[in-house]
């Protein structure tokens, strides 16, 4: 499933890409099953629990930019988070005990609009005690070029973690600018549909504008090593394990030396991280 180069790669640059992974039958319920929730948005002019909306949305013309916690929209969902092959790629980079952090996000990059991600690290969202923490990107569509690929940051997961705040409140966006972030050495991941992207939860990464014909849709789950605890907190230990999508449990939580900045005060926006972006002042990406 993941060769030895590729657990270096990840280690060196903190991602790594894994082609065609999802085998030809899994990936088509994927797809029906998310253009079955999206066609929900027919109904709706306001953003709904699992819906976050486009800002030109109408029922006319449903625009949906993500899905929110799909684990918990859909039996499918549920399933493929614990997907064999990719626990076998994860047992390689974080271990055997893996636990799914929350219910993830499908972000859909709609063909001629799809909106931009700014720059950012998913550990600003969550740090935890050590950093064995990841997310994992399902491709639902080839992801090229032109259609909004994600932007990586290779080595950015060994660095700091950038401010995330903007006018004295947690954003979910690094002011480029501000921080006097070198970004020239991203790197754009292409891959056909049925791969899967891993990346540390400490690398920079973002998304341009899909300025495409083609959509670009992509499940994200966050995972973590069993040992590795939240210190947002927890309030309930049985839901907590009830998210343990390979291996046991454990109370000893690993502690780290790693860096943690937290995400307080909260973003003024709430719902999903293009909500929490709206504040940053200086954005990278042109809308």
């Amino acid at each position: 499933m993941i060769t030895a180069r590729q657990v270096e790669q990840y280690k060196t640059d903190g991602y790594v890409v894994v082609e065609k992974l999802i085998d030809v039958e899994t990936l088509n319920e994927l797809r029906q099953v998310t253009d079955d929730l999206v066609a929900h948005a027919r109904n709706t002019t306001e953003h709904t629990s699992t819906l976050d909306l486009d800002p030109s949305h109408t029922p006319e013309r449903p625009l949906v930019r993500r899905i929110k916690h799909p684990f918990f929209a859909h039996p499918f969902y549920q399933s493929i988070a614990a997907y064999p092959p990719i626990m076998t790629v994860l047992s390689e980079l974080i271990g055997g005990d893996i636990r799914l952090r929350t219910g993830g996000k499908v972000n859909l990059k709609l063909a001629g609009d799809g909106a931009a991600v700014e720059w950012h690290q998913d550990w600003a969202f969550y740090p935890h005690t050590n950093q064995d923490v990841l997310a994992v990107g399902m491709l639902l569509d080839d992801m090229g070029a032109d259609n909004g690929p994600l932007l990586v940051l290779p080595g950015s997961h060994k660095g700091p973690i950038h401010n995330h705040h903007s006018q004295g409140l947690f954003c979910g966006a690094i002011d480029v600018e501000r921080e006097s972030l070198d970004v020239s050495a991203a790197r754009e991941l292409h891959a056909p549909a049925g791969s899967i992207t891993v990346h540390h939860a400490r690398l920079v990464h973002g998304s341009a504008v899909n300025r495409s014909t083609r959509a670009r849709r992509i499940l994200f789950y966050v995972y973590a090593a069993c040992d590795a605890w939240p210190l947002m907190g927890i309030s309930d230990l049985d839901e907590f394990d009830g998210m343990i999508m390979h291996g046991e449990s454990t109370l000893n939580a690993r502690m780290e030396d790693v860096p943690v900045r937290m995400p307080l005060p909260a973003a003024t926006n709430q719902g999903s991280i293009y909500e929490n972006q709206r504040t940053l002042e200086n954005k990278y990406f042109l809308a």
